[in-house]
């Protein structure tokens, strides 16, 4: 019944609109209103039927008067007896039909010829009509139809001095006559008629406007049914309602407001403060204000009281209450509000715990969720194997601190780190090992608990903690450690529904905990490989100087990578590539990868050809691996850049790789494009293209991937832009450079990892280079082995020339016999000594076991003895067999 006044004020409203044509006022002034018309439309009627009959007999007894004073007139016996009766006879009777007021006075004698006569054409014709009487001496009236019309015509018989009837005279008056008349009556009754229609009318208007202000516009059916409710809130709802005048006099109280508040009988029409109901309680009766579920005292019981005016609008006249026992509510709402808040607190632990995939921290979450409305002091420990993201052992494995929430600095619990140590059968350790909750209600009488550790024990309950309820942390039916709940101070002690509780929110966390030691052992997993597939240094090389970032993912270990690979001829290789997704599958694919680039680098082919071969592994890799369990390395990128240091030329080519940065001595930065290709492994079938740049010395290549110049913070052409800006400006090393460029474009940590190598170019010195063109002619490998001895007699290097120039002759004279014009040969004096000899040929030389009886087929087994590595590089102008040797140091010295 709480806003029963409200909700009663609103169905009024509504029944006010609805019901507007048909409320008891509206039908009582309807009725009135035909009641009324019906009335004076008969009073009409009787007072015009009346008029026409008092007209009517006024005609008779004029038209008879008339007549009988015409037939005793004097001289009318002579004026009949005379010879011309109608000429002394017709002036009579025309002056007394004009004073009498009739239409005529007709005269004639028995034989029926009229002497006299209103229409002078009527005189001397037989009159027609019932005078028999007359003709016997009667005077009569009647109402026929004559010469005239219909009228009423009266007759007197005109007599001699004997008696006897000489003649008759009547005298008529029509009925249109009458009943003009009775018409200019008519204004005067309709006038009349309607000044009472309009009289009565605004009688029952006012009588109705009255009704409808008492009844407030409802209509019968309205009324019926606001008196059965009326009834119902009297005797049959179940809450106390009260109805208070202005004066704080009681109007009405219903049946349980009578049983709540214990009236009198005779409680109706006296004072609120005359009740005997507490103060407080009267006080508010009494009074204007307002109350929404106010609680009040009334004997033993609390109700709740809400108070309305009872007019919505206007001065206030007077106030509904209605009342309610909230006594067995209470404990029915507070278990319900707990309820409530013990969802509220799991809502909170499904979205905040495990939601960092971090073992830590989500054991922190756990404890900084439980201290808010369930327990005083949270500590949460675990295994040292679930914190290193292993799993956890069966038996025998320490429990180790975690997590505390709901303790200053100085408590006298265990801190985070911290071993925890049990008693041997102790109750605690016991639950954990077997996957058991208790719950101590009273620590300070638990002689177990206090066994564990007297003195800290003793400490502990000093603190005020008085209560604990221990829960093991089980997922996947493997416990990986226990969080315990203390209370302390005033607070409840921990009963069997807390613990049920507990066991719940313990359930959840320990499924975001095992996700994230999952996580954490596959992270760490990723990260070893990672680690043990990158390069752990780079390579001495005298052509570039390089320096590298590597960033991995905040969501853990992705597919970037990079490599420096040195090749021969003073050459270096710079590699970069990315692999969609991140952990151990991406750690792996890259590994995979990089492999495969250091085994075609080793064949020394172009960027374009090495792309080519590695799209094909990867297409012939997805074709293998099960695409279902989402081994796939579809969709993965690289760039592959050849830099030369005799000639300063760079060769690049790219397979869905972003372009390769390049920033000049002068400042100026530009970005290599080359050609669009697309990733490795989709098979479309396209070739792979090269671009070619050369470089002065000093320039800088700046090799990245996607995650430094993208992200969700700006597009790929505005990181592309920050890139130009950070690199632009005066020369740095390539170090200083990838501190730069990481500082400007990743201030914070990068969604997605981050590779970023930077190589500074060199020149080797045009005084390490030594060149000839050879002839196709025997004889000139004589001279070639002189000039070469004269060469490495200027670079100090005769401990190696007679190998050296054994290898020139082997590989002279095999472009002689077996290759193609133009010959070229080349020395080059970096870290080793580089023999390079060119032809036109793209026929391949190969070492083979020479018979004892061959006298050639040793070529290329003496040069694979002399020099420490050999090869073969081929190029649109033919093939360069090349071979190696260490000087300095390291050289072996061929005496």
């Amino acid at each position: 019944m709480t806003g029963h006044s409200g909700r009663f004020r609103r169905w009024l409203s509504r029944s006010r609109s609805s019901s507007a044509t048909r409320s008891v006022a509206r039908e009582v002034f309807l009725l009135q209103l035909v009641l009324v018309v019906l009335l004076v439309a008969a009073a009409v009627v009787a007072m015009v039927v009346q008029s026409r009959r008092d007209t009517m007999t006024d005609a008779r007894h004029r038209t008879l008067a008339a007549a009988e004073s015409f037939a005793h007139s004097w001289g009318l016996q002579k004026a009949l007896n005379s010879n011309d009766p109608t000429a002394k006879l017709q002036p009579l009777a025309e002056a007394a039909r004009k004073a009498s007021g009739v239409d005529a006075l007709i005269v004639y004698k028995l034989d029926g010829i009229t002497l006299t006569h209103s229409d002078p054409r009527q005189i001397g014709k037989h009159v027609i009509g019932p005078y028999a009487d007359a003709a016997r001496g009667k005077p009569f009236t009647r109402t026929f139809q004559g010469a005239l019309g219909l009228s009423v015509i009266s007759a007197a018989p005109v007599k001699d001095s004997s008696g006897k009837v000489i003649a008759i005279v009547s005298a008529p008056v029509t009925v249109e006559k009458v009943q003009k008349s009775v018409n200019r009556q008519l204004p005067l009754f309709l006038g009349t008629a309607a000044g009472a229609l309009a009289l009565a009318g605004g009688g029952a208007g006012l009588v109705s406007r009255r009704l409808r202000r008492q009844t407030h516009g409802l209509g019968p059916a309205e009324m019926t049914r606001m008196y059965e409710h009326h009834d119902a809130v009297l005797h049959a709802v179940r809450e106390g309602v009260l109805i208070v005048g202005r004066d704080g006099r009681l109007l009405l109280a219903n049946d349980e407001a009578r049983r709540l508040l214990d009236l009198p009988a005779d409680a109706e029409g006296r004072h609120v403060g005359d009740l005997g109901l507490d103060p407080r309680t009267a006080e508010l009766l009494a009074s204007d204000r307002i109350a929404t579920d106010e609680v009040h005292l009334a004997q033993d019981r609390l109700l709740a009281l809400n108070k309305r005016s009872t007019s919505p609008y206007g001065a206030h006249q007077g106030s509904v209450v209605t009342l309610r026992d909230t006594t067995e509510l209470r404990w029915l709402s507070g278990r319900a509000e707990r309820a409530r808040e013990r969802l509220r607190l799991l809502y909170d632990a499904g979205v905040r715990i495990g939601s960092t995939l971090n073992v830590e921290r989500t054991a922190e979450d756990l404890a900084q969720v439980a201290v808010r409305g369930f327990a005083d002091i949270v500590t949460v420990e675990l295994l040292d194997p679930v914190l290193k993201g292993e799993e956890p052992a069966v038996a025998g494995a320490e429990l180790r601190r975690t997590a505390i929430a709901g303790l200053a600095a100085d408590h006298p619990l265990h801190p985070v780190g911290e071993l925890m140590g049990f008693a041997p059968g102790a109750a605690a350790a016991g639950g954990v090992d077997q996957g058991r909750s208790r719950v101590e209600p009273d620590l300070a009488g638990s002689s177990a608990w206090r066994s564990q550790d007297p003195e800290r024990a003793r400490r502990i309950l000093d603190h005020g903690v008085h209560s604990l309820a221990v829960v093991p942390l089980r997922a996947r039916g493997v416990v990986l450690g226990r969080v315990d709940f203390w209370r302390s101070g005033s607070s409840p002690a921990f009963d069997e529904e807390d613990l049920s509780f507990a066991e719940e929110l313990a359930g959840r966390a320990a499924v975001g905990i095992d996700n994230a030691r999952r996580y954490t052992r596959e992270r760490t997993m990723a990260m070893t490989l990672q680690r043990s597939l990158m390069p752990r240094g780079l390579p001495d090389q005298d052509a570039l100087e390089v320096a590298h970032r590597y960033l991995p993912a905040h969501a853990g270990v992705g597919g970037d990578w990079f490599d420096v690979i040195p090749l021969p001829g003073a050459r270096v290789a710079l590699v970069i590539g990315d692999v969609v997704g991140h952990g151990l599958h991406a750690a792996a694919t890259m590994g995979r990868l990089r492999i495969a680039v250091h085994n075609f680098s080793a064949l020394d082919l172009s960027p374009a050809e090495l792309l080519r071969h590695l799209d094909e592994l990867v297409t012939h890799i997805d074709v293998q691996d099960d695409a279902a369990e989402g081994t796939a390395i579809t969709g993965a990128t690289c760039l592959y850049v050849v830099y030369d240091s005799v000639s300063g030329q760079v060769t690049a080519a790219t397979a869905g790789h972003l372009p390769p940065a390049v920033a000049h001595p002068d400042g100026r930065v530009e970005f290599l494009h080359s050609p669009v290709s697309p990733p490795l492994g989709l098979g479309t079938g396209l070739p792979f293209e090269t671009a070619e740049l050369s470089l002065p010395e000093g320039s800088r290549l700046v090799l990245y991937t996607d995650g430094l110049v993208e992200n969700r913070g700006h597009d790929l052409d505005a990181g592309l832009d920050a890139l130009r800006a950070a690199l632009a400006g005066p020369d740095r090393t390539p170090e200083d450079t990838c501190a730069t460029v990481m500082q400007a474009l990743l201030p914070t940590r990068s969604a997605d990892d981050v590779a970023l190598l930077v190589a500074r170019t060199r020149r080797l010195d045009p005084a390490h280079v030594a060149e000839w063109d050879v002839p196709r002619d025997p004889e000139a490998v004589g001279t070639v082995r002189k000039d070469c001895a004269r060469q490495l007699a200027e670079w100090g290097l005769q401990d190696v020339a007679f190998g050296t120039e054994l290898i020139l002759s082997e590989l002279v004279t095999n472009a002689i016999r077996y290759g193609a014009e133009p010959i070229h040969v080349r020395l080059l004096h970096t870290r080793t000594l580089i023999c390079e000899v060119s032809d036109g040929s793209s026929t391949s030389p190969h070492i083979r076991q020479a018979k004892d009886t061959d006298e050639d087929g040793r070529g290329l087994f003496l040069v694979a003895q002399f020099a420490e590595h050999w090869g073969t590089r081929y190029s649109s102008r033919g093939k360069t067999i090349w071979a190696a040797q260490a000087v300095g140091p390291d050289a072996v010295s061929e005496a």
